[in-house]
């Protein structure tokens, strides 16, 4: 995908309001997890949250993805306090749309789910840089360096 126009889609998100990609002009942070209160997802946005100033200093927006219900994620925000939008993909729009679906196995078993991954949009509406099956340590750190370069 890297190099290419973003796909638009439009997702209700916790502010209340749907969030549409093509609004955005300035550079995005849209990073893809699995689930809700789970102990990587919880890092992940937590390490995304701690950064958060720095992102924004540098013009850029964050959102988080996952297909846990909007009611989940206002939750999930709360507790972590979140400064950012966490989007509700229930219907798998935005996960197809990246290919962040894949097979998985979890307690020996195969199940369908959201593979970690993270991508930048850059001001133009195009994917700048794509990671996919992240580790969430210094997984953020990785994103706002490679966010600085854009500049």
């Amino acid at each position: 995908m890297t190099g290419t126009p973003c796909p638009d889609f439009t997702l209700p998100g916790t502010a209340g309001a749907d969030f549409q990609l093509s609004s955005s002009r300035k550079p995005l942070v849209i990073y893809f997890y699995p689930k809700d209160n789970t102990p990587g997802c919880t890092n992940e946005s937590m390490a995304f949250r701690d950064l958060h100033p720095e992102f924004a200093a540098l013009g850029a927006e964050i959102v988080g993805i996952s297909r846990d219900s909007l009611k989940s994620h206002q939750n999930f925000k709360a507790k972590l306090e979140l400064p950012f939008e966490l989007l509700s993909d229930s219907e798998e729009t935005a996960c197809s749309l990246f290919g962040v679906i894949k097979m998985k196995n979890m307690y020996g078993k195969q199940v369908r789910g959201i593979e970690r991954s993270t991508f930048v949009i850059d001001a133009s509406g195009k994917v700048s840089r794509e990671w996919r099956g992240v580790k969430v340590p210094g997984h953020a750190e990785e994103v706002l360096a490679y966010v600085k370069t854009l500049k």
